[in-house]
């Protein structure tokens, strides 16, 4: 029913319904009986609507124990117009540097070492923003500088060619050609 319906004991009126006949009105302990017995049936289903609902609800959730002095990544939610971490937009990363725990505070809040540059920041967050942070070396992408000219570009040469494909588009043929490049330090 309603919420009107719940609360006042009849169908609300509107505008459409107000040339219809109206039913015959209950007043005083037989009107206040009835709205509590509404209300108590309301409560009940709202209980066992909100029991389903958690039921639902626990089986993604999963406990997460951390240790103090464990890394963690940070999870940095993409706001709209919000630049908290000095990344915005929908391609920065989800997941920033590691910190170290300090503290855990309560059962699922914890401390971080935030650096100075994060000085504006509070250093209390939820398990849910956290990530155990696994130290492997493959995660580390070395990157070789490149020798950039004055006029910012710099030099590759064609070792061989690895594939060569013809497509049509409608009327018109394009050679298509996948080369093996070589600049003066890696292959």
């Amino acid at each position: 029913m309603p919420p009107y319906e719940a609360l006042y004991g009849q169908k609300c009126r509107t505008p459409t319904s107000w040339d219809e006949v109206g039913e015959g009105k209950i007043f005083g302990p037989e009107l206040i009986q009835q709205m509590k017995d509404t209300i108590t049936v309301i409560k009940k289903r709202l209980v066992a609507s909100q029991d389903r609902q958690r039921k639902y609800a626990d089986l993604a959730r999963k406990d997460v124990k951390l240790e103090i002095g464990e890394v963690v990544l940070l999870k940095v939610s993409p706001w709209k117009g919000l630049t908290r971490f000095g990344e915005k937009g929908k391609l920065a990363p989800r997941y920033i540097i590691p910190f170290e725990i300090l503290n855990q505070v309560g059962k699922v809040a914890y401390e971080l070492a935030l650096p100075p540059q994060y000085q504006y920041v509070h250093n209390l967050f939820h398990v849910s923003l956290l990530k155990r942070y696994n130290l492997d070396a493959n995660h580390v992408i070395e990157i070789e500088p490149l020798e950039i000219q004055a006029d910012l570009s710099y030099e590759e040469q064609p070792v061989q060619i690895l594939d060569r494909q013809e497509r049509i588009f409608r009327n018109k043929y394009v050679s298509l050609v996948k080369l093996l490049w070589r600049n003066p330090k890696v292959e």
